[in-house]
Order: C-alpha cells, then sequence, then structure tokens
C-alpha cells in the first residue's frame, strides 16, 4: 500500500444552526466552497492535480442535495476535471469522506484528493432526509428503533453516569475550547466566512461559552424525558435492556453537542504529489476502520472503531498520545474513557462538540485536522479520531505526525 500523508486541512467557524446565526444567511454550497478555496490559495494549488473531492453530508436534500460535493468543486472554481462525491455515514461522514480519498491514494488510483464534508443546519433541519429507521413501523420494531437522546441516556444508565458525571465532562469541555481559542490554537486553520462581496461574516466558533459551570448546567432540564415517557422510547429501550430499571434522563441542550452550521475540507496524497506541490507532509494516515454496533444504544461504537483501527496499524491503546472523540453527548465520551483507560487530559484537550457544535457532515474532518493541530503543537506522534454514527456503528482513524 502506498504511503498517505495529510499535506494541509482547513475548516469554517461554526455558526449557530438556528436563523438567528451568522452563518444562516449563506448557501450551503458557498460554504461547502470556502475550504476549497481556502485549500487552492494556501497551498498555490493547481487544481488539476486533484483527483477526487469527497464531502460528507447528512443531508443531502433541498439545497444541500444533488451531490453537493460537485457543487463545491465547481463554486470554489477548481478545474472542471476534478469530480466529487457526497458520502453520508451519518456522523461518522467528515471523516469517512478523508478515508474515502486517502484509500484511492493507499490503492494507487489517485495520487492527490480531498476529503471533508459539510452541513448547514441552520437551513436544512436534522432529519430533513427522513428514512426507514425512523419512519418504517416494521423497520423500527424490528430494531428497537428509539431517538438517539434516549440512547444517550441508556448508555448513562448502563454506566452509572450521573447526572453530576456529564455535566462535569460539558463543563470541562467549554472551559478547554475557551482557553484553546483564547491561546490562538486554531488560528492556523480556521478560515473566515465571508459573504459573496466580501463581507465577514464569522471567524471564530459562535457557541462557545466560557462561562459554564456544573452549577449553571444543573439549572436546565434534562432534553428527553418527556420524549421517552410520552412516546414510549423508554419502554422500547428497556425491552432491548432488560437489565435497565428505568432510563436516567441526565442529557440535556448543555452537555450535548449544539446544532450548528460548518464546512471543511483535508488534502491527502502520496509522496510524488507532496514533492509536485513543493509540500511537505504533515502527518500519514497509518489506518482506518468502521464498525457495525447494536442499533438501539447506537453511541458505544466508537471504542470498537478505534480498537479495530488500532489493529490495522499495528498498534495498541497506549501508542496513542492524543485522542479525539467526537462529542456526540457526554456520556459518549465517558464510555470511550472507560472503555479505552484513557485519561481526561489526553483526549479532546482542546474541547469538543458540546462546546463547539457538531456540523453532522463535516465533523469528523474538523477533529482531525483539530488533533493534527495539537500534534504540532505539543510535538507528539500519534492520534486517534473516533465518531459514534446513527444506527449503531462507529469510525475511526489513526494517524502519525511526520
Amino acid at each position: 500500500m502506498t504511503d498517505t500523508y495529510i499535506y494541509d486541512h482547513v475548516r469554517t467557524p461554526r455558526g449557530k444552526g438556528r436563523p438567528d446565526g451568522s452563518l444562516h444567511e449563506v448557501t450551503p454550497v458557498w460554504l461547502a466552497s470556502r475550504p476549497l478555496v481556502a485549500l487552492r490559495e494556501r497551498n498555490q494549488l493547481d487544481t488539476a492535480w486533484v483527483e477526487d473531492v469527497a464531502m460528507g453530508c447528512v443531508g443531502p436534500v433541498g439545497e444541500q442535495g444533488g451531490n453537493i460535493a460537485r457543487m463545491a468543486v465547481l463554486n470554489a472554481d477548481y478545474d472542471q476535471s476534478v469530480p466529487a462525491i457526497q458520502i453520508d455515514r451519518a456522523c461518522g461522514s467528515g471523516l469517512e469522506a478523508v478515508a474515502f480519498a486517502a484509500a484511492k491514494v493507499m490503492c494507487g488510483q489517485a495520487d492527490l484528493a480531498i476529503g471533508g464534508g459539510i452541513e448547514m443546519m441552520s437551513r436544512v433541519p436534522m432529519g430533513a432526509a427522513g428514512g426507514a429507521w425512523a419512519q418504517d413501523p416494521q423497520v423500527a420494531n424490528k430494531t428497537y428503533f428509539v431517538m438517539q437522546g434516549i440512547s444517550a441516556d441508556l448508555l448513562a444508565s448502563l454506566h452509572g453516569y450521573s447526572r453530576a458525571d456529564n455535566d462535569s465532562y460539558a463543563a470541562e469541555s467549554h472551559r478547554r475550547a475557551a482557553l484553546a481559542w483564547a491561546e490562538g490554537r486554531f488560528a492556523r486553520s480556521v478560515v473566515p466566512v465571508q459573504d459573496f462581496i466580501g463581507l465577514t461574516l464569522l471567524e471564530r466558533d459562535e457557541t462557545v461559552r466560557p462561562e459554564t459551570s456544573v452549577e449553571s448546567l444543573a439549572a436546565l432540564k434534562p432534553a428527553f424525558a418527556e420524549m421517552g415517557q410520552k412516546y414510549g422510547y423508554d419502554t422500547v429501550a428497556m425491552q432491548r435492556y432488560p437489565q435497565v430499571e428505568r432510563i436516567a434522563h441526565v442529557h440535556h441542550a448543555g452537555n450535548s453537542s449544539g446544532i450548528v452550521d460548518g464546512a471543511a475540507a483535508v488534502l491527502v496524497g502520496n509522496a510524488q504529489a507532496g514533492q509536485r506541490l513543493g509540500r511537505k507532509p504533515r502527518a500519514r494516515i497509518k489506518s482506518f476502520a468502521t464498525i457495525g454496533s447494536e442499533p438501539t444504544l447506537m453511541l458505544d461504537g466508537p471504542s470498537y472503531a478505534a480498537r479495530r483501527a488500532l489493529y490495522r496499524a499495528g498498534m495498541t491503546a497506549s501508542d496513542i498520545d492524543l485522542w479525539e472523540l467526537n462529542e456526540a453527548f457526554s456520556s459518549v465520551v465517558l464510555c470511550f474513557m472507560d472503555a479505552l483507560n484513557i485519561p481526561h487530559d489526553r483526549i479532546n484537550v482542546n474541547g469538543g462538540a458540546i462546546a463547539m457544535g457538531h456540523p453532522l457532515g463535516a465533523s469528523g474532518a474538523m477533529i482531525l485536522g483539530t488533533v493534527l493541530d495539537e500534534l504540532e503543537r505539543t510535538g507528539k506522534t500519534t492520534a486517534l479520531v473516533s465518531l459514534c454514527v446513527a444506527a449503531g456503528m462507529g469510525s475511526a482513524m489513526v494517524i502519525e505526525r511526520v
């Protein structure tokens, strides 16, 4: 297999995924094209060299539909010879898109490619694409379907994570994200979003709340209790997991990932592509993996994906310097840390989606870039990135700083 490297990565800041969010006025295709433009300009890239672009997008409908990746490529003024593909593996889509691009390079079918993602949650609401899992009663019944927030509360109930445990983790995510922004740790990789006349709309992540504390989070009502009881999801979850006496509803808006807009792109290639670009590689992609897990619980897949990626890389958990796990819900990270015996000071060290938000199709590419920057900042060597995925899956990737 051909050694495959990360040469550069960029992301937009994440804007509130509501009509009052700073990015709401731009279209998804405009936002998706911003990281592509930045990669071209930063690397003086002859875009005709790019052999494919893959972009994650979880709501590929309406103005995000019709293969938004190809539209973004054209809108970014890339050469018309550059093809593109939209990928949907729910929350893992952005990392899967990078893996797709890297796989082409690894097997010798491309020299240079881009993986990334886009989600405009203020304009295309979560769940807009529909699907059989939630809407077909036969499928829902067979798979014990529950809404993902119920899965998060189920995960906490199974492992005994209290409301205080979850709130404590969430408060620390905000503290770390605020510190990272204050110290300029994201400055190299976050490109401000401007509108078509050049007016800057957003320069930094919009949902970080430095004042967040365990005490302030304790005042929030559980977000999924009424849903679980009124619509029967608690009963369904306990039918699948009869060892649980009751579902402890410990999650709320403050310890769950924020709904945001955002986009990201990662430039990958082989050694020859780097020489042609005149760029030194920043990291080697060692391995990646995707697994399926039990769909009702849904959110425990990252540890299984991480173990498989480690196996593919010929490594163990003790070989990893830094871990980056998408903070879909606080209990997801608590479970991952326990499963792999990861100390809190080595995971999500610059905060995560609880503080900065989770633009579904872009998050995997975003956190991959975040951990690469942190490896370089701290002089560390290896990192593992992972995400939980709806319907019971997990995605992971191992990288090594060059």
